[in-house]
């Protein structure tokens, strides 16, 4: 339990002032025995005192997204959330005849989607045409005024807000990380769900934050206070407290937008890995090529409803971007993949 205000869904609630100040002081966990050792927390003097050694046999493994070979499916710990038995024969995420808005402004307008389990999907399309508000209300955190919205056949508006939490994981557009708290700190989050009243972290539950740090290539940031760090690498620890959540549902809106040209296909990369796992992804997008190289499917969104939805190389064609975007291009395959590139003509 690390020392926090908290909301109903688990997560910290913004205690942060308008200056930006911190409205808590931020302290770690009481020390925890078990991880008494860990190369990795060699420079947190709250683990020193202990002795043993770290039980967890992947630690020694070098950190970076291309450090892990075998893929997410060799880490359960990140997996766990993935679906099983009559869960599997659902589709992942339903959308039917949604209408949600904003004030007076209608934002979707009788919206259909189907997302498969194990799968990873795109949602592209112009700027407020609904993407964002379509993964808010899929996380449950903007409730339709008309239609269903069910994640794997469940419907999220009749949960709490922990059981919500446990079942979607949301990477926001601008995450609003704690000031003051360390990278560490903030993965750590993503186990809020999975703690018990008062609670504190187990050592399992900071393997688990670690791993996920691991993954999008942030372990040597977990030292660093989040408002320190640039916004591709609070993105890449957003995904990670995400990844640490646990969830069989990972929503992202625009991940790779702060990333530099390595770690867009590094973290797309994950989440094709993600759901090769078994877990089921829906990414908003801007580059049609990025998702067109790694996503499963794409679904083309305008003016609050999806104009077109399949496989990447029958979706992402020159008529639909024209339709969509009102945008002259060549679509092209690429020559090793054969999956479609976009050119701007």
């Amino acid at each position: 339990m690390t020392d926090m205000k908290r909301n109903a869904a688990g997560h910290p609630a913004n205690t942060n002032g308008a200056s930006g100040n911190p409205a808590t002081e931020w302290k770690f966990p009481p020390p925890i025995p078990e991880l008494a050792g860990h190369p990795e927390f060699a420079t947190h003097p709250e683990f020193t005192a202990h002795s043993g050694p770290p039980t967890h046999s992947e630690f020694a493994a070098p950190s970076g997204l291309a450090a892990h070979p075998a893929g997410v499916s060799a880490h359960p710990e990140l997996v766990e959330g993935r679906a099983n038995g009559a869960h599997a024969a659902m589709p992942g995420i339903r959308a039917a005849g949604v209408f949600a808005a904003y004030g007076e402004r209608e934002v979707l307008s009788g919206l259909e989607l189907e997302v498969a389990q194990g799968t990873v999907m795109a949602l592209a399309g112009p700027n407020g045409v609904g993407k964002s508000t379509l993964l808010r209300a899929i996380a449950g955190a903007l409730r339709p005024s008309r239609g269903e919205i069910r994640v794997m056949g469940a419907d999220v508006y009749t949960m709490g807000g922990k059981e919500r939490a446990r079942l979607v994981g949301m990477v926001p557009q601008n995450p609003e990380l704690p000031r003051g708290a360390s990278a560490l700190e903030v993965t750590l989050m993503g186990r809020n769900p999975h703690l018990g009243l008062l609670a504190w972290e187990s050592a399992n539950d900071v393997e688990i934050a670690i791993e996920a740090l691991r993954l999008t290539d942030a372990a040597h940031l977990m030292d660093r206070p989040v408002h320190q760090l640039s916004g591709g690498e609070r993105q890449r620890v957003a995904i990670a407290m995400a990844l640490a959540q646990q969830t069989p549902v990972i929503l992202l809106d625009e991940p790779t937008a702060n990333l530099d040209l390595a770690y867009q296909p590094a973290i797309m990369r994950l989440l094709r890995e993600l759901a090769a796992a078994g877990k089921t992804l829906v990414t908003a997008v801007h580059d049609l090529t990025l998702a067109g190289q790694f996503c499963d499917s794409v679904a083309l969104v305008s003016d609050g409803r999806v104009v077109a939805s399949g496989p990447p190389e029958t979706t992402i064609t020159p008529a639909a971007i024209r339709q969509v975007y009102g945008a002259e291009t060549l679509v092209l395959p690429h020559p090793e993949t054969g999956k479609p590139i976009v050119v701007s003509r």
